[in-house]
């Protein structure tokens, strides 16, 4: 009987695991250098599957031909984007970003959008010279994204909250 109590209490953590996991939070790794100067090749980020609001500037985690990619959410549904010499326009209003970097000239319209329609969001990569995005691979749908991150667990030099 004492036996069957162990047990059942290794079952139960296994399980607890098992559901947090898939329901809650899970590391993810980043892979590549897109996200730099913010994420670096293999940091480990936590994943919070929970959270399905998505806004902008937020770092979310998504499926992309079989691939897990990280990048941050620059347009939401109904916005019009555009770069223009380095600077970010939602709606034709000039928007500061978070991260500052060298981004090339481009137009939603480019994708054959005049917004983004519901359901979809347009994510770019911190480091906009080497990242596969929404300027190569489309508007991402909201069912391709698997959860938001904003807390990296390693290395521990990073530990702690992303901005």
């Amino acid at each position: 009987m004492k036996i069957l109590k162990e047990i059942l209490i290794y079952v139960g953590i296994i399980i607890g695991v098992i559901l947090i996991r898939t329901y809650l939070l899970t590391p993810v790794i980043v892979k590549g250098d897109s996200m730099s100067p913010t994420l670096n090749d293999k940091d480990v980020l936590l994943l919070k599957k929970y959270d399905h609001t998505y806004k902008r500037f937020e770092i979310v985690v998504f499926i992309n031909e079989d691939s897990k990619l990280v990048k941050r959410v620059i347009g939401l549904p109904g916005d019009h984007i555009k770069y223009v010499n380095n600077e970010l326009y939602i709606n034709d209003e000039k928007i500061t970003e978070v991260i500052k970097t060298t981004t090339k000239d481009f137009d939603l319209k480019n994708l054959g959008y005049d917004t983004i329609p519901e359901g979809y969001y347009f994510v770019l990569g911190d480091n906009r010279n080497n990242s596969v995005d929404s300027r190569m691979i489309g508007l991402i749908p909201e069912s391709e994204i698997i959860g938001t991150t904003n807390f990296s667990l390693f290395p521990f030099a990073n530990f702690g909250k992303i901005n």
